[in-house]
């Protein structure tokens, strides 16, 4: 049996994504991924659509609620 993807926002972070999930590029082509791994929200990684952390750097700040 596979683990649930989940995908946490992390407040003035990235996308925390954990689990059993596949990520594909806009032309189908797999992402090397692991088992967790953070994708960038601040738009500014230059490792996109990973995040390097570089939202630290820039102080972005969102910080979103599923209410």
């Amino acid at each position: 049996m596979s683990d649930k993807g989940k995908i946490k926002v992390n407040n003035n972070g990235p996308l925390l994504v954990t689990g059993d999930v596949e990520m594909v590029d806009a032309d189908g082509n797999v992402f090397e991924t692991k088992k967790a791994f953070s994708l960038c929200r601040c738009g500014q990684s230059s490792n996109k659509p990973f995040c390097d952390g570089t939202h630290k750097k820039i102080g972005f700040e969102s910080e979103p609620s599923a209410k």
